[in-house]
């Protein structure tokens, strides 16, 4: 069994420097982080990282009953993701074969060897063996130069995008004839930018990601040469005991630099009809999928529309509880509520298909969720938005940005929508950080 030290007081930005360094002298590694985002609802204000791996899966079929296997063999926290793609299992939707630039496979778990939570300042390391927390000791030592940033090489950046701004508009149109056709009620349609023939050092542009954007699901990922850089604020889905949170975000403002003009930003979010009209279609939604595993009558929505600030944007996010029975399995949940309506659309599955239909790039793990699931069989998930996913076999970068498409979208404001959130992305890439 996995026993958790306290670890002696230190320069904590030091110590978590030292710690994401590690990532370089592993195949297997995550760090999930909240940024000590100071009031999003239902969070634990803190760190998480998953260090080296004791064992691992990286599947592409029979996913989820492979990783009740993992979890049965193990009984120990395990990190890793669900790939958007795969829903094509659960819901068994025909495959329609799309270019996939980064080519991650369909779930990725690990167990560590070494776990680190960092919380109100505090230190604890998790181990299985005793002499391996002497072992981390000595890793940690070995680091003392490590708080130094590495430099982004100064290369050229040619950001490509899937499709052109008129076949974008246009397929917003064609969405919204589906929409008046009662086919749809609201999609999630994402279009994607990459870069190829590309060497970046992941940890220096995802250092500089995170500090332009805060976010409080924030999450980096390494599978031996595959990478995710996140910076998401919204959570999928968190298990405390027999308590089931959803967080659903529809609805985004552009931060205003004049305190004013940035408060009025936030009441204009918060009085649009169309975002409370994204939004509420979503809550809907997963309302229904949540139904499905819940007790009789304990499915509540806690908060509609609130408004939460975060560096760049402003978003509407709402939460929405309820109670399952305690043998519920992880796989029994994912089944019902995977992937997240945030991501899809309404009705889920008319939704889905159209997504395939329309969107010319695989979304992978964009749109799908990182996390971390304890032996108890808690769990906290993230939406994998606002990310940087980066094949260095290959050479390529690849980021997606998405928006809710509804009968009152403007095709010229979705699309401006998708550029400011892409753009944190790009400004990451294209920063040099000399020592």
């Amino acid at each position: 069994m996995r026993k958790f030290y306290p670890f002696p007081e230190i320069d904590l930005a030091d110590f978590v420097s030292k710690i994401l360094h590690l990532s370089e002298t592993v195949e297997h590694f995550c760090y999930l982080g909240s940024n000590n985002y100071p009031n999003y609802p239902h969070s634990a204000f803190g760190s998480l990282f998953a260090i080296d791996a004791v064992d691992v899966i990286s599947v592409n079929k029979d996913c989820l009953d492979t990783l009740e296997q993992f979890r049965n063999q193990h009984n120990d926290w395990i990190f890793g993701f669900l790939s958007y793609d795969l829903k094509d299992e659960i819901e068994t939707l025909p495959l329609i074969e799309k270019e996939d630039k980064i080519k991650n496979d369909l779930l990725y778990f690990f167990v560590p060897k070494y776990i680190v939570k960092i919380e109100n300042n505090n230190i604890e390391i998790g181990v299985v063996n005793e002499n391996d927390f002497d072992a981390f000791k000595s890793l940690i030592n070995q680091h003392q130069t490590s708080n130094q940033k590495r430099e982004i090489r100064n290369q050229k950046l040619d950001i490509q995008q899937s499709i052109t701004k008129e076949t974008y508009l246009q397929t917003i149109e064609k969405i919204k004839t589906h929409i008046q056709r009662g086919d749809i009620y609201e999609m999630n349609f994402c279009q994607e930018f990459f870069v190829e023939n590309i060497e970046i050092n992941p940890l220096a542009v995802f250092q500089n990601f995170n500090e332009r954007s805060k976010a409080p699901f924030t999450a980096f990922l390494k599978n031996k040469h595959q990478y995710l850089l996140c910076a998401s604020p919204e959570r999928f889905l968190k298990r405390q005991h027999n308590t089931i949170i959803a967080q659903p975000i529809k609805g985004t403002r552009k931060r205003h630099l004049d305190k004013t003009k940035d408060e009025a930003l936030k009441a204009e979010l918060l009085a649009s009809e169309k975002e409370r009209g994204e939004n509420v279609m979503i809550v809907d939604l997963v309302r229904n999928d949540m139904s499905r595993i819940a007790k009789h009558n304990s499915v509540k929505v806690e908060e509609l529309f609130g408004i939460y600030s975060f560096k760049q944007v402003h978003q509407m996010i709402s939460t929405i509880t309820c109670e399952i029975a305690s043998e519920t399995t992880f796989t029994e949940i994912i089944k019902n509520l995977f992937p997240m309506g945030s991501m899809t659309g309404a009705p889920k599955i008319s939704a889905m298909q159209l997504i395939d239909k329309l969107e010319i790039s695989k979304r992978g793990l964009y749109s799908g969720a990182v996390g971390y699931i304890t032996p108890k069989g808690n769990f906290d998930f993230n939406v994998v938005i606002r990310s940087i996913l980066y094949n260095r076999k290959r050479k390529m970068v690849s980021m997606q940005a998405g928006s809710a498409i509804t009968i009152d979208s403007d095709a010229e404001k979705e699309y401006e929508e998708c550029l400011l959130k892409a753009n944190a992305m790009f400004e990451a890439l294209k920063k040099t950080n000399p020592d």
